[in-house]
């Protein structure tokens, strides 16, 4: 027996999954619920730091909750320590002479403190919102041209009449944006990934294979793998290049409820059920209620429930989502923070 149910009957009915999640995929077409989103998804913000990105996410139209959230994600993965190669500091990535000229006193406390969040965060959603009203009067989608004059500078905006061909720069503005989808409350269903079935298929394949922390599947590691290295191996294989560690998959893409869960969602556990930045294990979902995990030393991989005290949420992956997470360093913070405050 593995996980509570025989071996034998689970590969039949993760082979029925993958037939069906195929059949969901094929018909079901559009964009998924990227529009209408509103608020932040449960747990995506850490709880210390959701109030404030919900109340200055608000600041003026060209913003809102999930942008602010994704961009503070993707400058220094919420460390208010971070400290970059160029020396932008803090959770928001400020260097200090954009910070003497743009920081304000968010909590009202009598000094503007780069390294404190109740300042930082209302200091970056006021600066994105200054650089919107510089570039108020160019067409186009209004939060598409505030990113682009963060990254290029107005000016650059101004003369393009909107974002401007700089492949940085459309890189930046296509990161946060979709990053912004992982940070928001999905209004209505979510589209169900068309990679999935294959993802399943080659997890499916990795059943019964021994636990390895660290395990990347590799020949000198015996094919062995860690929780997040098997769902990385497994989206590798539709073509989805996921982040390494499972807090920063769990941006990947949309986070479906629990009642909406499809076979191939990735589905996260956390020592603290409203930070996704405490989320210590991951596994792929088979439907039914089980996943396909490799959970610990000792253990090999194979099908587990998902309901526990500790199961937070899940995600749907999507190409752009995986692509879009920040690649970071051995330090504090993303390895290249590039818009205005930080150049």
């Amino acid at each position: 027996m593995v996980g509570g149910i025989g071996v034998g009957v689970c590969l039949t009915f993760v082979m029925l999954l993958v037939v069906g999640t195929y059949s969901a995929a094929a018909g079901l077409g559009g964009p998924g619920g990227v529009g209408g989103r509103v608020g932040l998804a449960p747990g995506a913000v850490p709880a210390k730091y959701q109030d404030l990105v919900q109340k200055w996410g608000n600041l003026c139209a060209a913003i809102s909750p999930p942008l602010l959230a994704a961009q503070l994600y993707s400058e220094s993965g919420w460390n208010p320590q971070a400290v970059s190669p160029a020396d932008a500091r803090g959770i928001a990535q400020f260097i200090p002479g954009t910070w003497a000229g743009h920081g304000i006193d968010g909590d009202g406390d009598g000094d503007r403190d780069i390294w404190d969040p109740n300042d930082a965060i209302p200091s970056a959603a006021s600066y994105d919102c200054e650089l919107s009203k510089d570039v108020a009067g160019v067409p186009g989608d209004a939060a598409s041209n505030m990113l682009a004059a963060y990254n290029a500078g107005a000016y650059a905006v101004i003369k393009y009449q909107g974002v401007p061909p700089y492949k940085e720069t459309q890189g930046y503005v296509k990161t946060i944006t979709t990053l912004a989808l992982s940070f928001a409350k999905p209004v209505g269903r979510v589209a169900p990934s068309q990679q999935a079935a294959g993802a399943i298929y080659f997890a499916q394949k990795q059943l019964g294979t021994p636990y390895l922390w660290g395990g990347n599947g590799t020949p000198d590691q015996d094919g062995r793998f860690d929780c997040s290295g098997l769902t990385v191996a497994a989206y590798k294989t539709v073509g989805i290049d996921l982040p390494r560690v499972a807090n920063d998959q769990y941006n990947a893409g949309p986070h479906p409820s629990r009642s909406e869960l499809l076979p191939g969602d990735l589905v996260f556990f956390s020592n603290d059920l409203t930070n996704s930045r405490e989320i210590h294990h991951v596994g792929l979902y088979v439907g039914g209620g089980y996943m396909i995990n490799a959970p610990y030393t000792g253990a090999v991989i194979r099908f587990d429930k998902i309901d526990s005290p500790d199961y937070f949420g899940a995600t749907r992956v999507t190409k752009d989502g995986a692509e879009a997470s920040p690649v970071r360093d051995a330090g504090a913070g993303a390895a290249a923070g590039t818009g205005a405050k930080t150049s």
